[in-house]
């Protein structure tokens, strides 16, 4: 549960800058094109952290790993809230990406510890709703902060960051997230890990799963990111409705999460991978109709979100957690979702630059239609792994 909740914590430290930008626009005059490389330089330092945290998590466990990065991430949230120029807020979303990329391979080395090859997708359909519950609660949390001003939407959740973070260093069980056998591990078991640590580096159905999470995780983080942003600029919300209104995206997530982790837990004759790429469609078809419905209204809007929350994160929370640590194993678990994470956050780099282009050359309607894309491109890149739905890597 304290592993649930950190993880859940840490998007109070990400989510803020996506609710507050129209404000920051408006109160620092940083235009669109600052905003995105303010996301960028987030992002590249969250990619840097997955792929680091993934073999530090397998190395060190997960106490120390998320407890000490909460509290780098509290500390740069501080640092954001109190800074007023461009280059001193991307400084500082910059050191909050790589404290932020400790949760993920932190997290999930947690789950591994205690979980099975009977249980695990049982226990991640519901455990990996954090991210969605968390996600929720950070959007409308920051949207609630925003009547103290913009700097509140980072000050709050560096506080919050701190005391779970000590939840963490001294709540967490010894042995959940520690790399197997502690102080006694042998030197065989240390073999056995480093091996699989390789292993699963080089394994093509990780790979091919970090593809497909490349495309999932750009429009992921473009609505994350910018859907508060959009709603107030397009279709002319304010700023705290927009932040309200774009939890829809979110609440859709959660069931879909959990309805595609409980299938897949009684349905194991489906390979999750091809399941996973029919969502995918079904996520292109959800966002052209979206681009119907949107200016209809607020109930349509919602509605619309919702859909596309449940198509993506579906696929989103099997890729990134059971399935990639199952093809990793009990050795490599975190390393293998720190793999897929960090590949499928250079998509995430991405799309800051791409949406404020765009949107800009032409107009809101063409960033949704090149997601639909990206939707397909990660169904394909799913193909080649249909029938390697397996507990060890393919190499």
């Amino acid at each position: 549960m304290l592993s649930w909740i950190a993880y859940a914590t840490y998007y109070t430290g990400r989510k803020g800058f996506g609710v507050a930008k129209k404000s920051i626009e408006h109160d620092l005059g940083i235009g669109r094109g600052g905003l995105a490389a303010i996301d960028t330089g987030h992002l590249v330092f969250y990619a840097l952290g997955q792929f680091a945290n993934g073999i530090a998590a397998d190395r060190i466990g997960a106490r120390r790993l998320v407890g000490y990065g909460m509290l780098a991430s509290a500390a740069a949230c501080v640092f954001f809230g109190a800074s007023s120029s461009a280059i001193a807020l991307l400084v500082a979303f910059s050191l909050n990406g790589y404290a932020q990329s400790t949760g993920w391979p932190g997290t999930t080395r947690a789950v591994a510890e205690w979980t099975d090859d009977s249980n695990r997708r049982r226990v991640m359909a519901l455990w990996c709703t954090c991210y969605q519950v968390g996600g929720i609660a950070a959007s409308a949390g920051a949207a609630w902060l925003l009547r103290f001003g913009w700097r509140s939407a980072f000050f709050g959740p560096a506080v919050l960051l701190a005391i779970v973070a000590v939840a963490v260093l001294l709540g967490l069980p010894s042995g959940a997230g520690s790399p197997a056998g502690g102080a006694q591990e042998s030197n065989d078991d240390r073999r056995a890990r480093a091996q699989a640590m390789r292993a699963a580096l080089a394994s093509t159905t990780l790979w091919c799963f970090g593809a497909s999470y490349f495309a999932i995780k750009l429009i992921r983080y473009s609505l994350l990111f910018w859907l508060p942003y959009y709603l107030s600029d397009d279709l002319a919300y304010a700023p705290s409705t927009a932040g309200y209104l774009s939890t829809a995206f979110e609440v859709g997530g959660v069931l879909g999460v959990v309805g595609t982790g409980l299938f897949t837990h009684r349905a194991r004759g489906v390979s999750r991978p091809a399941l996973s790429a029919a969502m995918l469609v079904m996520l292109a078809a959800m966002i052209v109709l979206y681009t119907k419905v949107a200016p209809l209204g607020i109930a349509a809007n919602a509605v619309g979100l919702a859909l596309i929350g449940f198509c993506l994160f579906g696929p989103d929370s099997l890729l990134s957690g059971a399935v990639a640590q199952d093809a990793g194993g009990p050795h490599a678990a975190a390393t293998a979702t720190g793999l897929v994470n960090g590949i499928g956050s250079l998509g995430a780099i991405l799309q800051g630059a791409l949406n404020a282009w765009v949107s800009r050359a032409y107009g809101w309607h063409a960033v949704f239609i090149s997601f639909v894309t990206f939707s397909i491109v990660a169904a394909l890149a799913l193909v080649p792994t249909f029938a390697k739905d397996a507990k060890k890597p393919q190499t």
